[in-house]
């Protein structure tokens, strides 16, 4: 939902996943060295399954990564912070519906 609705709005959109596949317009990709020059992450994975993008996420330098509901993670917000980058606790579908994004 969250890709379908940032195409709509027209937001360049990189998906990375576990798996490979594609919704609308946009391939998720398995591999994270496919992945660069991202302005904004938002989470979907919950934290026992977010290990593998501790260092990936601040290596990218975004200016913010957004937790959504059920991913919050003290650990990877406080290293995230260390970095930098702006935290977001919020549900990216509400952001967008509510000019929040």
């Amino acid at each position: 939902m969250a890709i379908k609705l940032l195409r709509r709005n027209n937001y360049p959109v990189e998906a990375v996943g576990l798996r490979k596949g594609k919704v609308g317009d946009v391939e998720i990709k398995d591999n994270l060295d496919e992945v660069s020059d991202i302005h904004t992450v938002t989470v979907y994975l919950g934290p026992k399954n977010q290990s593998p993008y501790y260092e990936f996420l601040p290596s990218l330098k975004p200016k913010r990564v957004i937790f959504n509901p059920g991913t919050e993670n003290d650990d990877l917000r406080n290293k995230l912070i260390e970095h930098g980058i702006e935290v977001v606790e919020n549900c990216t579908l509400v952001m967008l519906n509510y000019d929040l994004f």
